[in-house]
């Protein structure tokens, strides 16, 4: 491990996040260029969509049982794996690209990409010193945020420029780049031989690490629910026009940004307190949405505050899962990463079912406030196990 008391991260640690923003940029890709899609392959928007449920569906199926199979390999050879079977699979699905080999492919992507996200944040974690382990994650996982703000609209422009497999191309070179850069800079000494299957297992038992994975799920449906769903507010009840809303959606990204700097930095000190007022800062800013949507200066700052709010959470949660199992991260870290994915995937879910019910777009907001609030309460009944179990937090 690296104990260097510099400010600055080791470069693997930004390696690892460019690679995470080169591979997620195809989940936020997809949905821009939706239409395009279903038309060259002759679809129903429907069917289309089931592309994104397929890599949703990889990430969340993944993550566990690849960190346990990949268990005892060496860290850097998993990660280049992984990106390499990413690259493989969507360069093949843009070759191909008939739906049943689009469909596979991009759930092989989700798999890869699983796999990858869940070695990644324990390889950075182990690239520093105990007290910078939320720092490290917070920076791997901006990576995720970058992808939202530049690598998807980036790709959705291209893809609209020359093509939808434009900026899927641009992907398969960034993740190749990614790749080659990986197995140069990263050193060769990070692996997971000190951990094994049952010692993983055995930390996956403890009550506190499933009570952080619930507090993961409802803080990202908390703020996804309305970020998936902001375009559509901004235009029909904020009233903004279709040209500003790209640059107002970016604005949520550069406050996901400040908030994992935040988060990273504060949260290995005071986690729970991070949890909560980032917790607060989700129920605030969607209600304060839900009733002021209509003003369009309300509306963008409230937008840059969600992002804020929500991000600012990642690294306390990262954190705590750490500190928990820190006898045996892989297997807890990886499960980290569906937990997320779960929660983005259950807001489509939760929208649909006010929407069947009668709803306008503000009660996504409501919806986000609600989860925010559930949000405070696991969060403080981890708390509350983990002291009763004397674990650290």
């Amino acid at each position: 491990m690296n104990t260097t008391t510099s400010t600055r991260l080791p470069t693997g640690v930004y390696l690892l996040a460019f690679s995470l923003f080169a591979m997620g940029s195809a989940e936020f890709l997809t949905a821009g260029v939706l239409p395009a899609v279903a038309d060259d392959l002759g679809i129903s928007l429907a069917a289309a969509g089931g592309l994104i449920s397929a890599f949703a569906v990889g990430v969340f199926l993944g993550a566990p049982p690849l960190a346990v199979v990949t268990l005892r390999w060496p860290r850097r050879a998993t990660l280049v794996a992984a990106q390499v079977l990413f690259a493989i699979s969507l360069a093949l699905g843009l070759i191909v690209d008939t739906y049943p080999v689009l469909l596979i492919t991009r759930f092989v992507c989700g798999l890869a990409y699983a796999g990858f996200w869940a070695v990644a944040t324990v390889t950075a974690v182990g690239l520093v010193s105990p007290e910078r382990t939320a720092r490290a994650a917070s920076v791997v996982v901006s990576g995720l945020s970058f992808a939202i703000v530049i690598g998807g609209p980036a790709g959705a422009v291209l893809s609209h420029a020359i093509g939808w497999r434009g900026g899927f191309w641009a992907v398969v070179a960034c993740t190749i780049a990614g790749a080659v850069a990986t197995a140069t800079v990263l050193p060769e000494s990070t692996t997971n031989d000190y951990s094994t299957p049952a010692r993983e297992l055995r930390a996956m038992k403890r009550p506190a690490l499933w009570i952080v994975y619930v507090t993961a799920v409802l803080s990202t449906a908390a703020y996804m629910v309305s970020f998936n769903y902001l375009a559509a507010l901004l235009h029909d009840v904020t009233g903004i026009s279709i040209g500003w809303i790209p640059a107002i959606l970016a604005l949520f990204g550069v406050g996901a940004f400040v908030g994992l700097s935040i988060g990273g930095r504060t949260a290995d000190r005071r986690p729970t307190r991070v949890l909560v007022l980032g917790a607060l800062g989700i129920l605030v800013s969607s209600a304060l949405l839900a009733l002021l949507a209509a003003d369009v200066v309300a509306a963008v700052i409230l937008v840059f505050a969600l992002g804020v709010s929500g991000f600012v959470l990642n690294p306390a949660i990262y954190g705590r899962v750490f500190t928990i199992a820190a006898d045996a991260p892989t297997l807890a870290g990886a499960s980290t990463v569906s937990a997320i994915q779960l929660g983005i995937a259950a807001v489509p879910l939760l929208a649909g079912a006010a929407f069947d019910a009668g709803a306008g777009l503000t009660v996504v907001a409501w919806i986000g406030a609600a989860l925010a609030a559930l949000t405070v309460v696991t969060t403080m009944c981890e708390r509350a196990v983990s002291r009763r179990a004397l674990l650290p937090g």
